[in-house]
């Protein structure tokens, strides 16, 4: 299997992930340009990764060579799921999902309402609402989705 607990040495990477997802995926959606391109920064989310040793410990990669996934579980919810955007669509999220609820036990995780191509994911892989919202930092709505 490419998947693989993830180590420091690994954060530089998995932070480029992310804030290529972010930008890619929630700068359409929210267009704040001072959070996205200024706030938002390489550098910051991974030094979360460096020093925070439980987030590390929780967080697993699709490495083949080249780290192309992240999944980060805080128990049995799935916290952050990201593919390299030059990789999608090659079933590296499906397998680091698969991976996540069989192997790690992970059932739920929560959805930005507006990101219609991650609902649609996670649906064709075996999940659905639950019903349950919340607000998170007072502005970002967000849907509970667990695996059926």
């Amino acid at each position: 299997m490419n998947i693989r607990q993830a180590k420091q040495s690994d954060a530089s990477r998995i932070s480029e992930m992310i804030v290529s997802n972010f930008r890619k995926n929630f700068f359409p959606i929210f267009k704040n340009e001072e959070f996205y391109f200024g706030e938002l920064n390489v550098f910051d989310v991974a030094r979360e990764y460096i020093d925070n040793e439980e987030i590390l410990q929780n967080t697993y990669v699709y490495d083949d060579g080249v780290i192309k996934g992240v999944i980060r579980l805080n128990k049995d919810e799935i916290v952050k799921l990201y593919v390299e955007p030059h990789f999608q669509g090659e079933k590296i999220g499906s397998k680091l999902l698969s991976f996540a609820t069989s192997d790690k036990g992970a059932k739920w995780l929560w959805v930005l309402e507006q990101n219609e191509r991650g609902i649609k994911f996670y649906k064709k892989n075996g999940f659905d609402f639950t019903g349950e919202r919340m607000i998170e930092d007072d502005w970002i709505p967000l849907k509970k989705m667990s695996i059926n």
